[in-house]
């Protein structure tokens, strides 16, 4: 602000921040207004569950990047976001643009909250760096992983770094190699012979917010997510002991079969509790659909989710 003469001493614009002040100078400062991002606007259809003058909560679809990186800088849906949202969003750091405070993967699907001042943002992500520790944020997510897990409830550790051989790949390594990583999980159904399932259904809440943490915790303790392309092509084998229609329903899935279920926040301007629930996308529906019709081997309750 001040290098751009947005700053007054005594009425006269001040360049330099290294002006000295003495005892009775007046001092006023005027923001600019924020800039037009660079990044293109681009519309395209979002499904929005719920939208105020501080956020914006999404269902966010599979294939659909949440934020314009190295090779993707259209398309996204911050690329939508800001042809959605237009003159409403008050500028993040000087520049009109949502902000992100958490992000789903590529081809997970699921709730997803956007900042749209820089007040909501900073509030957000502080919620979300204490990962609920501050009781105000709650997220859960629903997952297909290959086999039956060793518990009906369960706690995985682990760190989580780059993997050596492959730097787009995560992996559970030392802990002086990468960051803590701590993922709770309940078992809500088992589809199979009787003591050798060969799915689960599960529930999974996030102690820690790491790149792929979900996906590379089940990868890690034998049981990854049905269809990861990446951390679950050693069980591709496994597709053969699915009955045809659910080997069918995962092939038509194409993607690791993981979604962001329940997110609930305090709300950064009201501060009353927020909470929503999406439900079960198509595509994953019809896998699970298909493996109960083959007879579950053990169940709990199934998850009834709708969006609210």
């Amino acid at each position: 602000m001040i290098a751009g003469g947005h700053v007054r001493v005594n009425g006269e614009a001040v360049t330099e921040g290294r002006r000295k002040l003495k005892p009775g100078d007046r001092v006023s400062a005027a923001p600019p207004p924020p800039a037009e991002s660079a990044l293109s606007p681009q519309a395209m259809p979002l499904a929005i569950v719920h939208e105020d003058a501080h956020l914006i909560v999404l269902d966010k679809p599979a294939g659909l990047t949440v934020h314009p990186g190295a090779g993707t800088r259209d398309g996204t849906l911050v690329n939508a976001l800001i042809a959605h949202c237009g003159e409403t969003l008050s500028g993040l750091g000087g520049v009109k643009r949502p902000g992100i405070v958490h992000r789903l993967d590529k081809d997970t699907t699921g709730l997803l909250v956007v900042a749209k001042t820089d007040a909501a943002h900073r509030a957000l992500s502080k919620q979300f760096a204490a990962h609920g520790r501050d009781g105000k944020l709650s997220r859960a997510y629903l997952a297909l992983a290959w086999g039956g897990l060793p518990r009906r409830h369960g706690t995985i550790e682990g760190a989580i770094g780059r993997k050596g051989t492959n730097r787009t790949r995560m992996a559970v390594v030392p802990e002086d190699h990468g960051r803590a990583a701590v993922t709770h999980y309940e078992v809500l159904e088992m589809f199979g012979p009787p003591g050798r399932p060969v799915a689960s259904l599960v529930r999974l809440e996030l102690e820690t917010g790491r790149t792929h943490q979900i996906r590379v915790h089940l990868a890690h303790i034998g049981h990854p997510l049905l269809g990861d392309p990446v951390y679950g092509q050693g069980f591709r084998s496994s597709e053969t002991l699915l009955p045809a229609a659910a080997r069918e329903a995962l092939a038509g899935l194409g993607r690791q079969a993981l979604h962001a279920a329940v997110l609930g926040f305090e709300h950064p301007a009201s501060h009353k509790p927020m909470r929503f629930e999406a439900a079960l996308p198509a595509d994953f529906s019809a896998v699970l659909a298909a493996l109960r019709q083959a007879g579950p081997s053990h169940a709990g309750k199934p998850p009834r989710l709708t969006k609210s």
